[in-house]
């Protein structure tokens, strides 16, 4: 028997992955809350035409990990429920960043690259050229935060106002703090080796130039359509909450057991098995997989496995303040747009604002998604603040950047607490370390979710897929 900790989006994946590998013993999942789905919550308003979502809202359809999300959609027969967002649209080609007292537009082609682009004071191509000729580091660096990577290499203003934006939209973390192999991996590796970001690229690319391209799986299906008809990103009708929802239906019919609001109370490995308590309940297993983040993993296995639970501890997360508002009226944002993020640098309590209303029709409605507080959260809202003080900042910050004054007509605050774990300086190697654990002390343990090795949608359904390849086939040696 297997069992799976976590229905978010990880657990259901895995417990599909389990399903297709057609396993003569059962499977069961274990969800400690009343509900499925993790950290996507969509609320959907039917007959007023519009969705909030407190959690991700889109998913990248580029690479690897994309390409097997969208063949994990088109195999549950959601292909003909995706609503792309194509290149050309607004929200694809429209991004902002508030600086210096402004909303400033990214440059989105080769034109913003060698003209001056505001919050920039000169054109970005320079800092090309400060990689170039920046030399090697002073010594060899097996890591190092992204902030000092980028004004190492590219100059303050790309960390201050690209760089450290840009995550506080993606994990809402601090530039200075989460690692560079979190987005920047290749880049770091090939600057360490050649000495420069830039002339790294060009000598690896030379080097990869006479090599066999055959190898490369050609595209099919959904991933085919979504790179012919050029998609930027994409959601699943009537939100994201679709895609689990799905999974659990599909996971029912192959009589795969979703339980809701059980408690887990104790994890012990004997020899090659696993003994589950939960509810009171003792269950034998042939595995466990764990979805659930790792900082609850490690208070399960902290009597038996000190060391392990340690490290799986260590993994800081952040609390994040999700305020959705809609305001019945479609023409009040000035400029259509993706959204905009807010560098921490300009000291302001939120960390951008989603326009939920430019990248899908939300009928009469302009719906806005606004993020505050992350690796900050404490420091603006100490420990607990209420519901009517996140929305109060909230909206002061709309009217004063969109000069957007009215009530909005509807509203949802939702406080996420420990909902982003954050990938500090060492955080690959810490992981190296604990899957390095699991395999000398030969436990039937495997790991996802957005803990380890991704904190987007498509990490962590490869996460799930990787993982249940790497349990079974331990556990049949």
């Amino acid at each position: 028997m297997t069992a799976i900790l976590g229905a978010g989006l990880s657990g259901l994946s895995a417990g599909y992955y389990l399903l297709r590998k057609g396993l003569p013993t059962p499977t069961v999942i274990y969800e400690a809350s009343s509900r499925i789905g993790g950290w996507i919550r969509t609320e959907r308003f039917d007959g007023e035409g519009y969705v909030f979502e407190a959690g991700p809202r889109t998913i990248r359809p580029k690479g690897p990990a994309a390409r097997n999300t969208l063949d994990l959609i088109e195999e549950v027969g959601l292909g003909e429920h995706v609503h792309p967002i194509f290149s050309n649209h607004v929200a694809a080609r429209n991004r902002m960043i508030y600086a210096k007292g402004r909303l400033n537009m990214l440059p989105s082609d080769l034109s913003g690259v060698v003209k001056t682009v505001p919050p920039f004071t000169k054109p970005l191509f320079f800092a090309g050229f400060k990689d170039l000729f920046g030399g090697k580091s002073k010594e060899k660096l097996d890591d190092e935060a992204m902030y000092s990577f980028v004004e190492r290499r590219f100059g303050k203003e790309i960390a201050d106002y690209a760089i450290s934006s840009m995550l506080c939209g993606i994990c809402a973390g601090d530039a200075k703090q989460i690692s560079v192999k979190f987005l920047m991996k290749s880049l770091f590796e090939v600057e360490q080796k050649h000495g420069g970001v830039v002339k790294g690229m060009l000598l690896e690319a030379l080097g990869k130039k006479d090599k066999d391209s055959s190898k490369q799986v050609p595209l099919e299906g959904l991933a085919k359509r979504a790179k012919s008809e050029n998609w930027s990103i994409y959601s699943i009708q009537g939100g994201l909450q679709t895609l689990p929802n799905r999974l659990k239906s599909v996971l029912d019919e192959g009589q795969v057991d979703v339980r809701t609001d059980v408690k887990c109370e104790e994890i012990e490995f004997k020899g090659n098995k696993v003994e589950l308590r939960v509810d009171g309940e003792e269950r034998t297993l042939d595995r466990l997989i764990s979805s659930i983040p790792s900082y609850k993993l490690a208070k399960y296995l902290a009597k038996q496995h000190p060391i392990l639970a340690q490290e799986l501890a260590a993994i800081p997360f952040v609390d994040v303040g999700v305020i959705n508002l809609r305001f019945k009226n479609p023409d009040l944002l000035k400029q259509k747009a993706f959204g905009f993020l807010v560098p921490p640098i300009e000291k302001l309590p939120i960390l951008g604002c989603i326009f939920d209303s430019c990248c899908f029709d939300m009928e009469d409605n302009t719906v806005l998604t606004v993020m505050m507080g992350g690796a900050w959260f404490r420091q603006w809202f100490g420990e607990n603040p209420s519901e009517e003080q996140l929305l109060e900042v909230a909206l002061k910050h709309v009217n004063q950047i969109l000069n957007i004054n009215q009530k909005p007509d509807s509203y949802k605050v939702n406080i996420l607490r420990r909902c982003i774990p954050q990938y500090v300086v060492g955080h690959q190697k810490r992981v190296d370390g604990i899957k390095q654990y699991i395999r000398d002390h030969k436990l039937p343990l495997g790991l996802c979710g957005a803990s380890y090795d991704g904190v987007g949608v498509n990490d962590v359904i490869l996460s799930a897929r990787v993982s249940v390849d790497e349990v079974v086939g331990a556990n049949k040696n």
